[in-house]
């Protein structure tokens, strides 16, 4: 699948476009690209969605969530908004696509040399996701350059619903017009897993099950579902999070070294290791609902009147997954994530053997840790000599903090890293068919099962660090804590 950058004149059409993805991250995604001189000349935007706004109020909603911390920034905002125009109308009605068609044909008056190009960007609800594809291509689709559409997760609920929609888009759209977004992979510390991994020559001796002794992927947030207990109930913390964002991060971590950085090799190695991954088994799983704070302040997850009562919909989730290869036998990856925990956080640990016969009997394992989110870095444990008279040892890190080593420099957006490789026509970043497929089959079951058998979640207490029972089941499968104390320096 070639690189096609986008020339001529780009229209993008944000389908959703009074909801909160849109006003949140797609805008301002498409603001901060403006703003950089990333989106081609000429570019025209155009909002759709069910709200009946006017072209003020909807410019009004915009600037709600814009991130303007100066006056100059607020100026080229103002500028950005003449960019910006908006089409009211349902979602299951030709008529309305046609008046839809009508504003984008009105935009692109006065172009007649070169490429007429549409990007269509859904940021909408599953639900809507196959007569709003039909939608688009019967009444929207450019005869005269080329279309791109980009979907947003989730991609279906489990195997069977992700290949009924994967079955929908096919006859509409072709697979190198598709873009399925997962925004964690263009999040700065997960793109450059590539380069730490395969442009290192010391992390290639060591990346195998000889001198790695697990892994943990871990993704934790502060805040519970906020009143939006309802839709996430629909999901819950696996569909949400662990099946998408940190399974991504997992291929990567355990892919082969591409053939080349072309996205088709890239992701040929992605669905490779995937498909060495075998289904969850519940032995392997921990599930956990938030209940209120200790102190009383916040509520639990079954106190949010969205969420229907006596739900067992997990809110945290751990899960052991084995990847069945030469590299990776009988190593585990352990993936977390959880809502209304003690801290926010996105990292990846890596936890290396013991050393064989070392003579510094209380010497703890070496461990590189990749903080992905916030605060990105890269740190690596290692064992040192305390300072002093003494051969005693101690905890220390070679530490590269991105906001001290890299101050002058500016960390994109993850949004916007993905849209622009969508202008460039770089599927690098998105998941391709076959890897959804690959990737559904390993949760597919264990989602089910729980469903199914209405499997009580542990519960946690808002503001801890998960159900006391993770420390334990971490533990058993190899995980060693270090009897030093310890703290990154990071962190502070």
């Amino acid at each position: 699948m070639d690189k096609t950058q986008l020339t001529g004149l780009t229209t993008i059409i944000v389908l959703g476009a009074s909801g909160d993805l849109a006003k949140k991250k797609t805008y301002p995604a498409l603001f901060g690209l403006y703003r950089n001189g990333f989106l081609p000349e000429g570019t025209r935007i155009i909002g759709y969605a069910r709200s009946n706004l006017t072209i003020q109020e909807f410019h009004n909603r915009l600037l709600e969530f814009a991130k303007l911390p100066s006056d100059p920034i607020k100026e080229q905002f103002k500028q950005f908004l003449n960019l910006c125009t908006y089409v009211s109308g349902q979602y299951d009605k030709d008529e309305d696509y046609k008046r839809l068609n009508n504003a984008v044909e009105e935009v692109e008056m006065g172009f007649e040399n070169g490429n007429k190009n549409r990007v269509f960007y859904m940021a909408l609800p599953p639900s809507v996701f196959i007569p709003v594809a039909h939608g688009v291509k019967n009444n929207l689709y450019s005869k005269k350059g080329l279309n791109r559409l980009i979907v947003e997760k989730p991609f279906g609920m489990d195997l069977e619903s992700s290949r009924e929609l994967g079955k929908a888009l096919a006859p509409l759209w072709r697979e190198d017009e598709t873009y399925r977004i997962d925004h964690y992979l263009g999040k700065e510390m997960v793109k450059n897993l590539l380069i730490i991994r395969f442009a290192n020559i010391f992390f290639g001796a060591i990346w195998n099950r000889q001198s790695i002794a697990n892994v943990q992927i871990t993704f934790k947030e502060k805040i519970g579902t906020e009143g939006r207990g309802g839709y996430f109930d629909e999901f819950g913390i696996i569909r949400d999070v662990m099946q998408n964002h940190l399974l991504q991060i997992l291929s990567i971590v355990a892919m082969e070294r591409p053939l080349s950085l072309s996205s088709e090799d890239v992701r040929d190695e992605k669905v490779r290791v995937l498909r060495c991954i075998p289904p969850v088994e519940l032995k392997d799983v921990v599930l956990g609902q938030y209940t209120k704070s200790e102190d009383g302040t916040k509520p639990g997850y079954l106190d949010d009147k969205t969420v229907p009562p006596g739900s067992n919909c997990p809110t945290f989730a751990a899960a052991t997954l084995w990847i069945n290869n030469e590299r990776w036998e009988g190593v585990p990856f352990i993936l977390k994530c959880g809502k209304a925990l003690n801290e926010q956080k996105t990292e990846i640990r890596v936890q290396f053997q013991h050393v064989p016969g070392n003579v510094f009997k209380d010497a703890p394992r070496n461990e590189l840790v990749i903080r992905v989110q916030p605060g990105e870095a890269v740190y690596m444990k290692m064992v040192n000599k305390l300072p002093g008279l003494s051969m005693d040892t101690v905890i220390s890190e070679l530490d590269l903090t991105y906001h001290r080593r890299f101050s002058d420099l500016k960390i994109p957006d993850a949004y916007e890293a993905l849209i622009l490789d969508v202008l460039k026509g770089d599927h690098s970043n998105f998941v391709r068919d076959d890897e959804l497929d690959a990737a559904w089959k390993i949760f597919t079951p264990i989602l089910h099962k729980i469903d199914n058998e209405k499997i009580k979640p542990v519960p946690y207490a808002y503001g801890s660090r998960g159900p006391a029972k993770i420390d334990e089941f971490v533990a058993s499968y190899g995980f060693k804590r270090s009897p030093q104390q310890y703290n990154w320096p990071g962190s502070q």
